[in-house]
């Protein structure tokens, strides 16, 4: 196991140690803070890092992964299975929303994994950030929701954020009720296509070892493949 590198503000601020010993560092992903500011979230994601959170010895710690690799879509990469387009011709049974309910989403994600990362300092993070607004950093908070219009339930959901004209992924949730089934593929069209019509560059997916981001036609980039693009977008 690499070893993990405690990361300060200074570390990201200094172009320095940003470029020539994290992203050139290919033995090295994790890094960990005990530091929850707003404002160092916001310089490690406009970096390339995607956050969790984990407790060690009664302590929460901020993890910051530069990850080895990106899962990545671009929008005419779209892929909608069948049982998804089937969905889409009956808009009547759903309602798709975006930031209405993060409240709802952070705790149908609580509810659903019981691997959550999403622990209380982190959670009090995204709650701060959801009123966050400072536009030169261009960074803003983004829930979208699914919900059941039979039911008026959330069914389906996830939080994530947008820095320039990308969006990134955190986590999501979708009900394991048999009748919601592809009711989680359909939220990631709808927001898929909600991005596109709003002229998002890219889609973030982190992480690419889940074969639903492959499906949803997501391809894999080195991290200095994405970090080429990213760099440009988030601007």
């Amino acid at each position: 196991m690499s070893q993990i590198y405690y990361i300060t503000p200074n570390d990201i601020e200094d172009k320095n140690i940003l470029f020539n010993f994290i992203y050139e560092n290919m033995e090295v992903n994790y890094y960990y803070s005990d530091d929850f500011s707003l404002e160092f979230y916001i310089k490690l994601a406009r970096a390339g890092f995607i956050c969790v959170s984990h407790t060690q010895d009664n302590t929460q710690f901020l993890l910051p992964e530069m990850q080895f690799e990106y899962a990545v879509l671009d929008f005419q990469n779209l892929h909608i299975s069948k049982k998804v387009q089937k969905l889409l011709k009956t808009p009547h049974l759903y309602k798709f929303s975006i930031n209405q309910d993060l409240e709802g989403v952070l705790n149908g994600i609580s509810k659903s994994h019981h691997d959550n990362w999403i622990e209380n300092e982190y959670l009090k993070m995204l709650k701060q950030l959801k009123n966050y607004d400072k536009s030169d950093l261009k960074f803003k908070l983004i829930s979208c929701e699914l919900v059941c219009t039979e039911t008026d339930r959330l069914i389906a959901g996830e939080v994530g954020y947008q820095i320039g004209s990308t969006y990134t992924s955190l986590s999501g949730f979708t009900s394991s009720e048999k009748r919601y089934n592809n009711y989680g593929k359909l939220q990631l069209t709808l927001l898929s296509q909600y991005l596109k019509s709003n002229n998002y560059s890219f889609w973030n997916l982190g992480h690419p070892y889940m074969q639903y981001k492959l499906d949803l036609g997501a391809k894999i980039l080195s991290r200095k493949e994405f970090l080429q693009r990213w760099l440009i977008a988030i601007k």
